[in-house]
């Protein structure tokens, strides 16, 4: 179990991150079978044929199973952690291509001595000299042929996560922030978070790793593929934690048969059920493919009937159910 030591000064240093390189990485693990889909099965349905072509065509891909995933270490230069919100992913995979061959094989070398024997050419693509440049252009072939297609969707997901919990952070503190994270993470009130990682059962008795901040702040990067807390803690990177985005695993409620939608028209029907998690115009529009001149219409019109609120942040009006309107998707009302 890690550790991590914060101070009042950390609340107003930490700090949010999307990550296109990442959340590619994540996506990779569904569509490779290597986590459970979950609610994103219909998704991982559709696009196995276009990624079983990319695995083929990139022997890196298969070979990244022996360096990543949900238990044990991970090498982290292959996705290193974000530095801001907008950072699109060629900037990332330029970060990552910048990788010195010497430190790739470093951290290669030591997952692999922590890990079950590898077939021989996945270890001699890994420990090759052109390892960088190969699991680069995997990277990007599956951005380009399969992620990117669903970015402003997925995009949408992690900034309505974003705007929720960076608010609870500044608002309330720790506690508020880190509550409905996930089960692996807690905090305590002596002043510390605590994260159970999925290899630690695998170890019993293993002594806990202590980290501090020191003022430096916690950098957040929610992921919508993810089911699993991840964490970047080597002084190398700015300290991270990689957590599932809120609302993605339970998805929204859906109204009652047909009858919601009868009464206020489908499109209306279906804004009113994805704002079980708050979110914007732009938000709701990329999540339901919808124009935005369209989603405002719905929204103006259920903010009319008392369904929905808009709260104002900075530029951005955020909505969500009136009680209203929660009552009326659960089919509470008589």
């Amino acid at each position: 179990m890690f550790r991590i030591e914060v101070t009042p000064q950390d609340v107003a240093a930490s700090r949010f991150a999307i990550s296109p390189l990442i959340e590619t990485m994540h996506a990779h693990w569904v569509l490779a079978g290597r986590i459970e889909a979950g609610p994103h099965r219909a998704w991982a349905e559709r696009w196995r044929g276009p990624y079983l072509r990319l695995e083929r065509a990139h022997p890196a891909l298969r070979a990244t199973a022996a360096i990543t995933g949900v238990k044990g270490d991970n090498v982290d230069f292959v996705a290193p952690p974000p530095s801001g919100v907008g950072v699109p992913f060629e900037a990332e995979l330029a970060t990552m291509r910048a990788t010195p061959v010497e430190q790739a094989h470093a951290e290669i070398a030591s997952v692999l001595a922590s890990r079950p024997p590898v077939p021989g050419w996945a270890r001699e693509l890994l420990l090759g000299p052109d390892v960088v440049r190969l699991l680069a252009q995997a990277w990007e072939a599956l951005w380009t042929e399969i992620v990117s297609r669903e970015w402003p969707r997925l995009h949408a997901l992690l900034e309505r996560d974003v705007a929720r919990r960076a608010g609870r952070l500044a608002a309330y503190g720790w506690a508020a922030a880190l509550e409905d994270l996930s089960r692996q993470v807690s905090w305590h009130d002596d002043g510390h978070i605590a994260i159970r990682m999925r290899g630690d059962a695998d170890r019993p008795g293993a002594p806990d790793e202590w980290r501090r901040l020191g003022g430096r702040g916690l950098l957040f990067v929610p992921s919508v593929f993810s089911g699993t807390v991840g964490a970047y803690l080597e002084d190398a990177w700015p300290y991270a934690l990689v957590y599932p985005a809120w609302g993605v695993a339970a998805g929204p409620p859906a109204p009652r048969g047909t009858a919601l939608a009868a009464v206020l028209g489908r499109g209306r029907a279906r804004v009113l059920a994805e704002l079980a998690v708050p979110a914007t115009t732009t938000h709701l529009a990329a999540l339901l493919g919808q124009s935005i001149g369209t989603t405002g219409g719905h929204l103006a019109a259920l903010r009319g009937a008392g369904l929905v609120t808009g709260t104002r942040t900075g530029r951005s009006v955020r909505y969500s159910r009136t009680p209203l309107g929660d009552a009326l998707v659960a089919g509470a009302l008589p």
